[in-house]
This record gives C-alpha cells, structure tokens and sequence, in this order.
C-alpha cells in the first residue's frame, strides 16, 4: 500500500474513532449520570434529601457518583425547616439536627431556589434522572400555594411535585415558629387543590398518632388524615413512611381482637380497600419503617403480603439525609431484603421502579403543560 493511502486510510480511522467518542460521551448515561443500557438498576428513590436541617448536604453530582447503576431515578429536595443556632440555647455548641437543640425551627424558603440551581447545573442526560420537588412553603399560611406557583413561574422545567413536606411530626411540630399546621387548616386545603390542579405529586410527612400513645386505642391523626385525602381525590398524594415515625411504630401484628383497630397494617389495607382513597399512595423510606417491617418473621410475612395484595400503591425510598457515602445511603434499602426475597416478580418490580416511574412520567408530562399555558 502506497504510503499516502496509508496515511489516508490512518487519518479516516482516527476520525471515525473520534466521532464514536463523542457520539458516547452525548449518550444520556455515558459519563454523564445515567446507567448504561446494559446495565439494570435497582431502584428508584421516591424520597430523597440533598441538604439537611442547616441547609447543607453534598453537591447534586457527589449524589449521582453514588447512585451509580444500582439507581435510575430519584426524587430531589432539600429539607423546608432550618435550625435555629440560638447562643442563648447552646452558645458555641453548633446543632445540625432538630434533637440537638431546644431552639425553634422555621421555614426555609430558599431551599428551592437552591434544588433548582443544583437541578439546572446538570447536563440533560444528568437531570433526567431527578424529579425536583417544592418544599420551602408553609403549610399553616393562606399564601403557601402562592409560593409554589412563584417556583413554579421562576424555575419552568424543573419540578415534579410538592414534598416532602411536614404536618405532625414527632418533636418537630412544636418546635417551628408561628402557627402550628394542621389537618383541617383550609391553607393545606389550597395547597393540594393547586397540586391537582398542576398535576403535582404531593408527598407529605404526617405521623398517623402520636409519640407514646395508649395502645389499642384509634391513631389520633387517622381519622382527620383520610378525611383529608378523601377531599381531594383530584390529588396524587404519597403519604410518606405510611404514617410511621421514630417512636410512632405499629403495634405488633400479633395484636388481639380489641386492639385491631391500631394494627398499622390493618390500617393500611383498610385504607387501600377505600374507593375514596383510590388516589393515594403510600412510600415505604426510612430506615425506621424497615427496621418495623423486618422485626419478625411474621411482620416480613405481613408486610411483604401487603404489598404483594397491592403492588400499584407502594414507593420504596431510601429518606437519606445528604448521605456521606454509598454505605449509609444503600443501608435502607438493604434493610428491606427480607421482604424483597418474598415478594412476586411482578410486585418487586413495581414497587422498586415502576411505580415511581408511573407516576412521576405523569406528573413530568402534566406540569410541563400547565407551565406551558401559564409561564409566560
């Protein structure tokens, strides 16, 4: 071969070579935050905290270094509630976690002007793996919906729902300043109207009672709760943790007859029966929910019937909090592998993946077009 035809035929080589390469390194998921097409990932994350109780957290690609291939998608939000550093409280001692304080929480607005610019930083193939959600709002006041449609106006494109945003929780409630949110507060009634209206996913923390209460007797929060969800059947509500909390656990599945009506998986299927509540869905995250699901043979059994009976209406979600590294943040999801081993294929694989991929396309597809009519 003459050696200009060489020298040709190397040349065309090298720009196909080149070519490949950058045709690879635009494939969604090739360098650029998605799995590979080979590979199959784990799970989905339908509850996911960026930053913690002070505003801070890991950076958005520190995440996505984690989720690796074991994640496709998840959720992004930072946490509504700051803590106060009151000198008068702990002078020099820095608290980072509302137990490590007795001064006030108070809503954080800018934690959405702060997911979005995390959101907005990534590449296209980067930012089809999360779902941004609104939570700076506050629940308790009548202009809470005007600052979801402001985020809404500022940031198009970028947000999938409202949450996780909090009602009654367990030592959080009394400690946030102004009014305490409530159930029947019509300001939370405006709120999930807005949702369904802009087809926003609602993900909201209410613990179903309250911390140490007598046991056998109904959940305090229950009844206010499904009446709640019953007035707005347009909403597509996830009821965060199944209603569970860090000391609000259910009863033991073992509970005799006068004490079914506290029996939280009882609950839960009653509540799955209901036509009413037909639009809700429940999410499985935190650790302290595994930990009640895999305490006995008999709760695994349970639990994994549960879902097994109703595959359509369960989230798993790690509830991380700005993990520090893939071992605390694959830890909950671990948690769950007893349950995981019983279920049926087709049940496993919704409660993992597709569900949340069902209803977050929606929510994508519905948001975007209500941003497309009113974003101007």
């Amino acid at each position: 071969m003459l050696p200009g035809r060489t020298s040709r035929n190397a040349a065309a080589l090298l720009i196909v070579v080149l070519a490949a390469v950058a045709a690879l390194a635009v494939v969604p998921g090739v360098k650029r935050g998605s799995p590979p097409p080979t590979e199959r990932p784990e799970f989905d994350d339908s509850h996911f905290h960026l930053t913690n109780y002070i505003q801070e957290g890991i950076d958005v690609r520190t995440f996505l270094q984690i989720m690796g291939t074991r994640v496709r998608r998840s959720t992004l939000f930072g946490i509504p509630l700051q803590q106060q550093w009151s000198f008068a409280n702990s002078e020099s001692f820095a608290p980072t976690y509302y137990l490590q304080s007795d001064a006030p929480l108070y809503y954080y607005s800018f934690t959405d002007a702060h997911i979005a610019t995390a959101y907005r930083s990534l590449s296209a193939g980067e930012r089809a793996r999360f779902d941004p959600m609104i939570t700076g709002f506050n629940p308790a006041d009548m202009y809470g919906v005007d600052h979801i449609r402001r985020v809404l106006q500022t940031f198009p494109g970028v947000f999938s729902g409202i949450g996780e945003f909090t009602i009654h929780k367990e030592f959080v409630s009394a400690k946030i300043s102004g009014e305490t949110a409530s159930l029947a507060n019509p300001a939370l009634d405006r709120i999930l109207d807005f949702a369904a209206e802009v087809g926003l996913v609602v993900l909201i923390h209410n613990d179903i009672d309250m911390p140490f209460a007598t046991a056998g007797a109904e959940p305090v929060y229950l009844s206010q709760m499904k009446a709640l969800l019953a007035r707005h059947p347009n909403a597509t509500i996830i009821w965060a943790h199944t209603g569970l909390g860090r000391v609000v656990h259910p009863v033991s599945v073992s509970a005799g007859p006068a004490e079914r009506p506290a029996n939280h998986i009882n609950i839960v299927e009653a509540m799955l029966t209901d036509p009413a509540l037909r639009h809700v869905n429940f999410d499985i995250s935190w650790d302290e929910v595994a930990k009640c699901a895999v305490a006995t043979p008999d709760t695994i059994s349970r639990t994994a019937a549960m879902l097994d009976r109703f595959p359509d209406r369960f989230l798993f979600g790690t509830d991380t909090v700005a993990p520090a590294g893939a071992a605390p943040y694959y830890r909950v999801y671990d948690l769950w592998q007893p349950v995981w081993r019983l279920l049926t294929p087709e049940t496993d694989a919704k409660v993992r993946k597709a569900n949340y991929e069902r209803i977050f396309d929606e929510a994508r597809r519905r948001v975007r077009e209500w941003e497309r009519v009113n974003v101007h």
